[in-house]
């Protein structure tokens, strides 16, 4: 299958282009981060670690697929390499399409490799549904970096674009819990910026329902919250692939 093909050569690009040792080194960070705090935590060690660490590894694997995502489609841009593949008799959707399935299992490699270390804090089970929530979050931020490199055509935009649409999704119920809180003043303008907020929040996936590190602190989520979160991850992300596939085939290369 000409798609399964792509993605093939697509992780063995990553392969070499050195990503797993950048997994690895930021594994490595974390764990000896996780061995400094339990030197200098006086209560609750344990919970702090497993915080830290679970934090800076999904930061971790999302900047890194995003990042990847974002030099290899721009080096094919900028090779002609992208050219050269569309003079062979496939399709458009399945050029897009199979380089993404690629990106999205880098993406799935990534959480599990991140997701190991958390089985010194928590159950194996726990561990699993916080690894395929990453792998979810991870395929949406390979979408998103490759849709924006696509259109962009520049590294640094490309990245930030994907890293910004990422950290506000990320952040947007703690802003609309500020914009809503009992101590924000009443007032015309910031009704107005409350109606905002609550309207480019809809754009947005709710990434602050998945991946938690509250999971692995306090147990598992509820099967159905669970669920509806990982749905909704898969709705937006194959709202951004329409979008990509849109701009990809109305484009000139």
């Amino acid at each position: 299958m000409p798609a399964a093909i792509l993605a093939r050569f697509v992780l063995l690009e990553a392969r070499r282009g050195g990503l797993p040792w950048l997994a690895a080194a930021s594994i490595a960070l974390a764990l000896g981060l996780a061995a400094f705090l339990s030197q200098v935590a006086v209560t609750e060690s344990l919970a702090l670690q497993a915080s830290i660490v679970a934090a800076l590894l999904r930061a971790s694997a999302v900047f890194l697929i995003a990042a990847h995502v974002a030099s290899s489609t721009l080096r094919e841009l900028n090779d002609k390499e992208l050219e050269r593949m569309l003079s062979l008799p496939l399709s458009r959707s399945t050029q897009y399409l199979g380089r993404l399935a690629g990106f999205a299992l880098c993406g799935a490699a990534l959480a599990a490799a991140c997701a190991a270390p958390l089985l010194l804090w928590a159950s194996a089970g726990t561990v699993a549904l916080w690894a395929l929530s990453l792998a979810c979050e991870t395929a949406l931020v390979a979408a998103a970096a490759l849709f924006f490199s696509m259109t962009l055509a520049q590294l640094v935009p490309a990245i930030a674009a994907s890293a910004g649409l990422y950290v506000l999704a990320r952040s947007m119920a703690a802003i609309q819990s500020i914009a809503g809180g009992p101590l924000a003043e009443a007032s015309l303008p910031h009704e107005v910026a409350r109606w905002a907020v609550d309207a480019i929040a809809l754009l947005l996936p709710r990434l602050e329902t998945v991946t938690r590190t509250g999971w692995l602190l306090y147990g598992p989520p509820d099967a159905g919250a669970y669920a509806a979160a990982l749905a909704g991850l898969m709705l937006y992300t194959g709202l951004l692939i329409a979008a990509g596939l849109f701009d990809f085939h109305r484009r000139n290369l």
